[in-house]
């Protein structure tokens, strides 16, 4: 199966995806730590390594998914077309796609997750508020189904929906 996360940064799509991970178990691919990875190794920041990073972590999960292996992909995924990629992936290996949108009902909540978090992503700078802000005006909408979990409960909550949802 190919789970895919999607969200804004700081909705705590990777807290979820990281637990998921633990119970399935399931390797968790994210997209930050690769784009930093890039950076680290000279590429220039001018360059699309944000797109560069979908398409390592795509090449990551297709082989993991070939093993027969269940993978996790955590990004943004606010783009049509990078959940068309996922889609497109799991057409092509066979395999069972289920979208997980996270979502933080509670905009001041959210933004005191954001700014006050601290990855662990050497090389990689947190986005703004702002950022952010852009970002969800951006957003592209959605014609896929998916379960959309709101943040501002528990995580273990989520993660329980969440299994339920993929089993």
């Amino acid at each position: 199966m190919l789970i895919v996360m999607s969200g804004l940064p700081g909705v705590g799509k990777s807290s979820i995806a990281q637990e998921l991970g633990r119970l399935l178990p399931a390797p968790v691919l994210s997209v930050d730590p690769v784009e930093a990875a890039m950076w680290r190794a000279g590429i220039d920041r001018g360059q699309p390594t944000g797109l560069a990073a979908y398409v390592v972590v795509e090449a990551l999960a297709s082989d993991t998914l070939a093993l027969g292996q269940t993978v996790i992909v955590d990004a943004v995924n606010g783009a049509r077309e990078a959940r068309e990629q996922w889609r497109d992936l799991a057409h092509r290996r066979s395999v069972a796609l289920r979208y997980i949108e996270v979502i933080c009902s509670d905009r001041a909540l959210h933004r005191r997750r954001l700014e006050g978090r601290q990855r662990d992503i050497d090389g990689f700078a947190e986005p703004t508020w702002a950022s952010v802000e852009a970002r969800r005006t951006a957003f592209g909408s959605w014609d896929e189904d998916r379960l959309v979990l709101d943040s501002t409960a528990p995580l273990p909550a989520n993660v329980q929906t969440a299994m339920t949802h993929l089993n």
